[in-house]
């Protein structure tokens, strides 16, 4: 099937996510925030996710993968276009995957995985990444094992709240 009218994979259907899913990747994200220990961040409401998603200027895109056992969001991958000036190409960036428990080693991030994968071939892109936690080593495993290398030497550098206003607030 095409990526518009959903894809086929053992027990899941995989799909682009539509305005109706926001609540259903809302409760999925805030698994993967409990999942990562990090509910106690997370910010994002229906009216958010609905903008990003799907209002004027949208800004990440996300697929769904639904179980076929009843139709059950199993879980779910929200990424974005980044740009390699290097390559001088676009690259794919998963922001967030996500598989609920109950349907983990079944096939569901694998079928996100390949979808992304193909996705990213589809749009000419040079590259396809994502970020894990150091302490989440069976995920580094199943990434590995598909063919990715977890970069050693990269550390990911951030700026929130108060940290970026006061960088925001300095003269250059």
């Amino acid at each position: 099937m095409s990526a518009s009218t959903g894809e086929r994979a053992t027990g899941f259907d995989i799909r682009p996510a539509v305005s109706a899913d926001v609540p259903q990747l809302l409760e999925l994200i805030r698994g993967l925030a409990e999942y990562e220990r990090l509910s106690h961040i997370v910010q994002c409401t229906e009216s958010r996710l609905q903008e990003a998603l799907f209002g004027a200027e949208p800004c990440v895109e996300a697929l769904l993968a639904c179980s076929r056992d009843g139709g059950a969001a199993a879980g779910f991958a929200l990424f974005f276009h980044n740009y390699s000036t290097f390559l001088g190409r676009r690259g794919l960036y998963l922001e967030d995957l996500y598989v609920r428990p109950e349907f983990r080693g079944r096939g569901c991030g694998k079928a996100l995985l390949v979808r992304l994968a193909r996705l990213a071939c589809e749009r000419g892109c040079g590259r396809f990444e994502w970020s894990v936690l150091d302490w989440n080593i069976s995920a580094q495993r199943f990434y590995e094992g598909l063919g990715a290398l977890v970069l050693p030497d990269w550390r990911i550098v951030r700026l929130t709240g108060d940290a970026l206003g006061r960088l925001a607030a300095q003269d250059a």
